[in-house]
């Protein structure tokens, strides 16, 4: 299979490099030139993360040399489970994706696994002596994915770039404790900076000539790929229970996660409506009111993993679909701030959940369905833990939250990062060792 540019349908790869490159060459995203297809029984009998994934990515790897290890790349990624929990009183049949059982307690763990998985088999047979350096731009939880992955790895330097005050205090901790072949840079800026100042890296000559840079946000079509898996592992098992297609509610941000559902969708899996949770930044849902599309700088809420002004996947969304298509693939909901607070404080009580901010944005938009969209079966997806969030979730709900012991682990070392300012020159200067 080959994967293009969005910006340039000629400009084609194998799977291989479009994860090593991370972004094309005229700044696109890759996509594949045609999704394969699939029916729900071709996973007959599949019922592990790590057997469907390698069910569903091999189309994409066929004739690239990931095929050949791509079992072990996705026994490698998938070793920690995405259950599917039921919810008690509810008005209709309604489930959560827990997500946050990995090593940094978020969903970014699956892709970001995946991806060093990949790239180290990938650099195995590369006769470079030059480590690669990868660009991660965070707005909380990929960063900390990230640096867990690929850490300590000898062939790899990771460069993460997180705003400056803009995540919360535990998320900060998990982005800024590695050290080693991790480095960590609080940008005074928002996250559009960091993402624009990742992307500007990718363009600079200067950088060209001292860095083999790639990329491990969802730009990266290797984190993409494996996002896929945990929804059709969650659909192919509400569908073999009941016979019906999933729906889902995702809490969005750049787009990442959103794009991956609709993939599998489009490949054949059991999906049937996706609706995308966003919280005060509403440049999705306001381009799918109108179609007209705005980016803007982000604003600051209390989900910060989702405070995005200019969502990156939106490029391979408008790449696949046009607008009116768009409209019949995807709905979008905004939720303020204090709609995130009270929907904290009344499942805990009513459906004895504990909700991450985010993950607050999608049971809201649950519980606001029309009463007739609520009788379907519908799939929260949980994209963090709370204990990341203690800081906003403890005062609300009145009592600690018990924290995962990887993250715990964590949390007990300490802090290294550099401040700079939101330009590529400061982050070049970093690179490059350059005072």
């Amino acid at each position: 299979m080959f994967l293009h540019s969005t910006r340039n349908p000629e400009h084609r790869v194998t799977l291989s490099d479009a994860i090593a490159q991370g972004i094309a060459p005229d700044g696109g995203l890759y996509v594949p030139d045609e999704l394969p297809r699939f029916s729900p029984n071709d996973f007959t009998g599949l019922t592990e993360l790590p057997d469907i994934a390698s069910k569903l990515i091999a189309p994409f790897a066929e004739g690239d040399p990931l095929s050949s290890v791509l079992d072990e790349v996705c026994r490698d990624a998938f070793n920690f489970p995405a259950p599917l929990v039921t919810l008690n009183d509810t008005p209709g049949p309604a489930f959560v994706l827990e997500l946050f059982h990995g090593p940094t307690s978020a969903f970014k763990d699956f892709g970001a696994r995946f991806l060093a998985a990949s790239m180290e088999r990938i650099r195995l047979r590369q006769t470079t002596a030059r480590k690669l350096t990868i660009l991660v731009a965070t707005s909380g939880d990929t960063g900390g994915a990230v640096a867990a992955a690929f850490h300590r790895r000898p062939w790899v330097e990771v460069a993460v770039l997180y705003p400056t005050g803009l995540v919360s205090q535990r998320q900060a901790q998990q982005l800024s404790c590695w050290g080693d072949n991790i480095r960590t840079f609080s940008v005074h800026g928002t996250f559009d900076d960091c993402q624009r100042m990742v992307k500007e890296a990718f363009a600079d000559p200067a950088l060209a000539i001292t860095h083999d840079l790639s990329s491990a946000n969802s730009i990266n079509i290797g984190r993409l790929l494996p996002q896929m898996v945990y929804y059709a592992h969650s659909s192919l098992t509400l569908w073999r229970a009941t016979g019906q297609s999933a729906n889902f509610i995702i809490p969005s941000g750049n787009l990442g996660n959103a794009m991956a559902c609709i993939w599998a969708r489009a490949m054949g899996l059991p999906i049937g409506e996706v609706t995308l949770a966003t919280n005060a930044n509403r440049t999705i849902s306001d381009f799918l009111h109108d179609g007209e599309w705005r980016p803007r700088q982000s604003l600051p809420t209390l989900a910060s993993a989702m405070d995005v002004g200019n969502p990156s996947n939106m490029e391979r969304l408008r790449a696949t679909f046009s607008f009116d298509e768009l409209l019949k693939q995807i709905t979008a909901v905004s939720i303020s701030d204090e709609q995130i607070k009270a929907r904290i404080q009344h499942d805990v009580q009513s459906l004895k959940q504990i909700w991450c901010p985010h993950t607050a944005t999608a049971a809201e938009v649950y519980w606001n369905l029309p009463a007739a969209q609520q009788s379907k079966h519908w799939i929260l997806v949980a994209t963090a833990h709370p204990a990341k969030f203690n800081d906003i979730v403890e005062p609300l709900i009145g009592q600690e939250v018990s924290v995962p012991p990887a993250l715990a682990a964590l949390l007990t070392l300490p802090r290294q990062e550099t401040e700079i300012e939101p330009q590529l020159s400061g982050l070049r200067s970093q690179l490059q060792g350059v005072s």
